[in-house]
């Protein structure tokens, strides 16, 4: 009985093979399963128009000090590099002479003064001797006359002796304010006189930075506009605001110069050179990845994925008109609305029309903006994104 079912399935798998084989058709192949492809949603975004320039940190105090007087350096109180607050000493004159100056100046200030307090004495003998009708006016006029100028003589001295004080006082050159010293350019023993530099101080908690830009930049600009100072990597150092637009180009280079403030919390130091960024506009605006872009004859194209009311998720294949390049991103100025989804990956492999299956592409591949924008070599505008 087994052996008669066997043969009856064996027989009728041979009708089926005949028949088909009569017929001439094949049977049909099941159809692909939908493509994965990563996609990114848009979403406005800030961007920035932005160049990129070389500035020069200045101090906004920084003297090279001088001696007030003349002679031979005796002590030397710092050292470079040393911070030192105002009024710190930093350098002793020798100050025998300006001393016995002082002394000069405060005997002849005591000779003047028992001089006054001699012709105060005589002229008030002078003047009771005029009250008894024992002297003539012309006596107390006299009498008088001699206090007024023992008075004018003991002024001179007074003055005489303020004068040498405040001299004595140069003979210790001080800081003008806090800083930091620079190199301390004489010896112990050598003679200095006013014109010989001694060292320099240099204030570096708050810097300021001198950018040139070009003048058509500069005409757009305002005050407050933002400057950022970045490190070799581009990241974001410190932030300020422009606080000077030079009123005339220079006319060699036609150049700006603009100038902004800050306060020194990263160790710059004065005369250095450091890479700037200066934001001149700002805008919300969306942005696609540079690799979700698909050119043909010079016409970019995105791939946008949508679902049809059928349930299916496809490929559109969609004109697009591109602004400025960021960091891996370009500026969409139309062509694509907030919300849309494009595919960021297989796009040689896509079709318009084609089904796919979605999947949400990984963060590098969004256009974020968390790196630096792109400048040019010219230093004209770029545009990034938000940070």
């Amino acid at each position: 009985m087994r052996l008669v079912n066997q043969m009856k399935a064996m027989w009728g798998v041979t009708l089926l093979a005949v028949v088909a084989g009569c017929s001439g058709q094949k049977a049909a192949p099941p159809a692909p399963p939908p493509r994965e492809v990563e996609v990114v949603t848009l979403t406005p975004r800030e961007v920035r128009e932005t160049g990129e320039y070389l500035g020069s940190l200045i101090s906004r105090q920084n003297v090279n000090v001088l001696p007030q007087v003349a002679g031979y350096v005796r002590k030397i109180h710092v050292r470079p590099g040393d911070k030192v607050e105002a009024g710190a000493a930093l350098i002793e004159v020798d100050a025998r002479e300006g001393t016995a100056a002082l002394d000069s100046a405060k005997a002849q200030l005591s000779s003047t003064q028992v001089s006054l307090e001699l012709a105060r004495r005589t002229l008030e003998r002078t003047e009771a001797l005029y009250k008894e009708g024992l002297a003539s006016a012309q006596e107390l006029e006299q009498g008088r006359a001699q206090v007024e100028a023992a008075e004018a003589a003991a002024r001179s001295s007074a003055a005489q002796v303020t004068q040498r004080q405040v001299q004595l006082q140069y003979h210790v050159v001080r800081a003008p304010f806090a800083g930091t010293m620079g190199d301390v350019l004489v010896r112990l023993g050598d003679y200095v006189g006013m014109t010989t530099p001694l060292t320099s101080v240099a204030q570096a908690d708050v810097l300021e930075v001198s950018v040139s830009v070009p003048s058509p930049r500069a005409r757009s600009m305002k005050p407050d506009t933002v400057l950022e100072i970045l490190d070799s990597t581009g990241k974001v150092l410190l932030t300020s605001n422009v606080f000077y637009i030079a009123p005339q180009a220079d006319p060699r280079t036609q150049l700006v110069e603009v100038k902004a403030a800050f306060r020194n919390t990263v160790g710059l130091r004065p005369s250095e050179l450091v890479r700037t960024r200066l934001v001149y506009s700002a805008r919300d605006a969306l942005q696609i990845p540079a690799l979700a872009i698909v050119r043909q004859s010079g016409q970019p194209f995105a791939l946008v994925v949508l679902a049809k009311e059928d349930g299916k998720t496809v490929v559109e294949r969609r004109p697009i008109t591109l602004g400025a390049l960021g960091e891996m991103a370009y500026v969409v100025e139309s062509g694509l609305q907030s919300g849309d989804q494009v595919a960021v990956s297989s796009l040689q492999a896509l079709r318009d029309g084609m089904a796919v299956k979605p999947k949400q592409a990984n963060a590098p591949n969004a256009p974020t903006g968390s790196g630096p924008p792109r400048a040019s070599g010219n230093g004209g505008g770029t545009v990034g994104g938000s940070r």
